[in-house]
Formats: C-alpha cells, sequence, structure tokens
C-alpha cells in the first residue's frame, strides 16, 4: 500500500507547491511563487520517475497527475502573469519593476490595464491541453503541442529574469504590458498547436535512440550554466526548435 502511494504523495507534494505559490502571487512575491513552480517542476518529474520505477502506475495516478499540473502549471502562470501585465501597466515602462509587490500595493486602480485579464488564457488552453493529452494515444510516446508544464515553468521564470537581470532588451519586453500580452497569447496557443515535440522519457540510457534527449540536456546545461534564470525560456524556444530539427531531419517521412 505504502509502495503504491509513493508517486501520488509526489504528486501532492507538486500539487502543494502550487497552492503555496497562489498565496505567493497574492502577497506580490512573484519571485518566491517562480522558486516553488521550479521545486513543483522537479517533483512532477519525480513522480512520473517513481511510478515507473516502482512500477505501480495508475489511471488514479495519472489523473491525480493531471489536476496538480493543471493548478501548478495552469492557474499559478495565469496568476504570475496577471500580476506582471498589471505592474508593467502601473509602471508606465519604468525601467525597474522588480518590485513587484511594492509597485502592485501602491498603484492607482486607475493605471491598470484591462489586459491583465488576457493571463488567464493560460489556465483555460492550459486545461483543454491536459484534457487532450489524457485522451490522446498518439501522446503516450511523444508530446503534440506545448506540454503544459513547459508552458508554466517559461511563464514562471520571468520574474526571476524580471528581479535580477539587467539586460535592456529583456527589461524592455518585460516592462511593456503590451508585450507581454502578446507573449503570453503566443505561448498559450502553442499548447494546443500541432507541433510534435519528442519526450524527455528515457527508455534506456544507450546513446542510439536518445541522441536528440542527451543533446538536448547537454544544450540546457549550457543555457543554465551561462545565462542562469535567462536561459530558462531560452531552454523551452530550444526544445521546440530541437524538436522541428528532429522532426524534419530525422523522422521516417511517413510519421512526420
Amino acid at each position: 500500500m505504502i509502495k503504491r502511494n509513493i508517486p501520488n504523495a509526489i504528486t501532492c507534494g507538486n500539487l502543494l507547491c502550487g497552492c503555496l505559490a497562489i498565496v505567493k502571487c497574492f502577497e506580490g512575491d512573484l519571485v518566491w511563487a517562480a522558486y516553488l513552480v521550479g521545486i513543483a517542476a522537479v517533483l512532477d518529474f519525480l513522480d512520473g520517475f517513481a511510478a515507473r520505477l516502482l512500477n505501480v502506475t495508475s489511471a488514479i495516478g495519472k489523473d491525480l497527475d493531471s489536476l496538480a499540473d493543471m493548478v501548478t502549471f495552469g492557474v499559478v502562470p495565469g496568476f504570475i502573469m496577471f500580476k506582471l501585465i498589471d505592474v508593467a501597466a502601473i509602471s508606465s515602462g519604468q525601467t525597474d519593476i522588480s518590485d513587484f509587490g511594492d509597485i502592485w500595493k501602491n498603484a492607482n486602480l486607475a493605471t491598470r490595464s484591462c489586459l491583465s485579464y488576457i493571463a488567464f488564457i493560460i489556465p483555460i488552453l492550459s486545461a483543454i491541453r491536459l484534457a487532450k493529452f489524457n485522451n490522446d494515444t498518439r501522446q503516450s510516446e511523444s508530446f503534440i503541442g506545448l506540454p503544459t508544464p513547459a508552458n508554466g515553468i517559461f511563464i514562471a521564470c520571468l520574474p526571476l529574469i524580471a528581479a535580477f537581470n539587467k539586460n535592456a532588451l529583456v527589461v524592455a519586453v518585460l516592462s511593456s504590458h503590451v508585450g507581454l500580452s502578446i507573449l503570453c497569447v503566443f505561448m498559450s496557443l502553442l499548447l494546443l498547436s500541432p507541433i510534435p515535440l519528442f519526450s524527455l522519457k528515457f527508455k534506456h540510457l544507450n546513446w542510439n535512440g536518445n541522441e536528440i534527449r542527451y543533446v538536448f540536456l547537454i544544450w540546457s546545461g549550457v543555457l543554465l550554466a551561462t545565462l542562469q534564470f535567462i536561459g530558462v525560456p531560452l531552454i523551452i524556444i530550444s526544445y521546440i526548435l530541437f524538436s522541428l530539427v528532429n522532426n524534419w531531419f530525422f523522422k521516417p517521412k511517413e510519421s512526420r
């Protein structure tokens, strides 16, 4: 009984992180909300790994995982993006928006933008994405459309970049409520896109058959080591590009 519920307990840890991240969003502490999403992402990987390792996969575990992902990688990123767009509108192009809480709390309601509400397209399309994934037999070994956790991680890392990266171009994008709104819609639409994306699940550790995975993981490590937080969205973008290259050059034509 205990063995069978280990993966589910890890999944509940993912869900707990999502709930705590929502609290942090309400408090205006988007940096800690992002950290909690990062911890949840590790737990999201570990629950599936534990289920396969212990050979205790189940339909209930799969549904529980999707429900936890809906909160952590759907609802939380929606709140994070809502606050980011709101803060960007309030700050009116201010170059430093890293102190999200103070800017938001001291704001005049009249300066806020109705564009903030576009952020809730993230949880809506995430719910559709997860429902499709759970009922699409084509996605047992790979993905069609950007996985919900990948999109959630992309959105969640934006406050970290705003807080710790002072690159002029990055600051310009993150301080524009219009730019953030466009980014929000674009990333959300990728959830339902027909693009086939490879999975990071390893059936074995041999090089043959896992070339794209190993190359991607090495490249991701380089981006994180050299660019820190700004490397995270670049990893997600690289994931899409690697998948497109893999689909075009390495998959048989009949499977494209």
